[in-house]
């Protein structure tokens, strides 16, 4: 009798497996196919992680139960190769060297939510603001790629266009001016210490949210190297979306009832991004320049639009990180949304990841430096 449950067992595994095996290979592929019409596979991409854990915990199973199994989870993450190579960095984990090395440009990436606070006060959140400040000054940089900046003409609000020019030493700057209501502005900054000699904006169209892809041409020294930086559409999670991912990891209540507006966001934010990214894609290719896209791109490295985005390019993180390199504070801890990428006229010399939660996501810092 024991040795029958240990073959219903073995088949039972083997069965789940194939199972696990397919899901994981559509996961993998998911970058390639269109979420305007392969949505439900792009979603697949989102659990990427997990999805690719269920194999390595069936490479430990095999080894254990029956090894000549084990090829079975080995070639499926073969096959999928590609998809964890951009999800997982597996470059030495060095020190961060706050002296930038000769000839390198310093670029700051960091979607910094308004900075919490937009009325002058004395609260929590104006202290969180000038937390911030003090952070993007420590950074020694020459350009900060700021996405969700927030500015105001009124009075009452903080001016930051106007501090981050003079409190932390950035007198040029480029920013898209997304119109928030009441003398107030939100979105995509560029702000530079060398001189900026040209810009450009593109908004990207509606439905959606009202954000843009905006570049300035910064000379350095001879070399004139084009920068943009983005913000694509989010999910838009409300504080009762978030309730109710809390109730499906707690097995509260109805699964279906909690999952369904949750699943209809993602699907819509997917569509809206795979537009954006083509749009970017089709504008970073007429660059005179080498150029750097920064942008928190409201998507993970396994989906069609960091695929689309990053063809051809490199990653900062990929370069010189280590590990998964999370850079959104909620929900999950598989969640690497912000990227730092550039032309392979550059070398990356060095990368960090400020993980201090000031904002909602997590500051990017890379050395790059024109190659010869």
């Amino acid at each position: 009798m024991a040795g029958k449950l240990s073959v219903f067992a073995k088949k039972l595994f083997l069965f789940l497996n194939i199972v696990a095996a397919i899901v994981f290979l559509l996961s993998a592929f998911a970058p390639y196919l269109n979420p305007s019409k392969w949505w439900f596979i792009s979603l697949l991409g989102l659990g990427f992680a997990f999805i690719c854990l269920i194999q390595i915990l069936f490479i430990i199973l095999w080894l254990v139960l029956r090894p000549r199994y084990v090829w079975i989870p080995i070639v499926t993450l073969l096959i999928g190769w590609k998809s964890i190579s951009v999800f997982f960095a597996f470059s030495p984990s060095e020190e961060f060297k706050v002296n930038k090395p000769e000839n390198a440009i310093r670029v700051v990436h960091w979607n910094v939510a308004r900075f919490i606070e937009w009325s002058r006060n004395n609260n929590k959140g104006s202290q969180t603001r000038l937390q911030m400040m003090k952070q993007l000054k420590e950074q020694n940089a020459d350009v900060l790629c700021l996405s969700e900046f927030f500015h105001s003409t009124n009075p009452i609000y903080y001016d930051n266009l106007k501090y981050v020019m003079v409190q932390l030493g950035f007198p040029y700057y480029y920013y898209s001016w997304d119109d928030d209501g009441g003398d107030q502005w939100v979105g995509q900054a560029i702000f530079s210490k060398s001189p900026i000699v040209d810009s450009g904006l593109i908004r990207y169209p509606k439905p959606g949210m009202p954000e843009a892809l905006i570049h300035a041409d910064i000379r350095f020294k001879k070399d004139t190297i084009r920068f943009y930086t983005t913000h694509l559409q989010s999910v838009r999670f409300r504080k009762g979306d978030y309730e109710s991912i809390e109730k499906i990891k707690n097995r509260d209540d109805s699964l279906i009832e909690n999952s369904k507006n949750i699943f209809s966001k993602l699907k819509t934010g997917l569509i809206y991004r795979s537009r954006q990214a083509d749009i970017v894609e089709k504008e970073i290719q007429t660059s005179p320049h080498p150029f750097v896209i920064t942008g928190d791109l409201n998507d993970v490295p396994n989906s069609y639009t960091y695929f689309t985005i990053n063809k051809g390019l490199q990653d900062a993180f990929i370069a010189k990180g280590f590990g998964i390199g999370r850079t959104y504070t909620d929900i999950s801890p598989t969640l690497r949304i912000d990227y730092i990428l550039s032309t392979k006229d550059f070398e990356v010399l060095q990368f960090k990841r400020i993980a201090k939660k000031l904002s909602d996501h997590y500051m990017l810092v890379a050395d790059l430096k024109l190659r010869d």
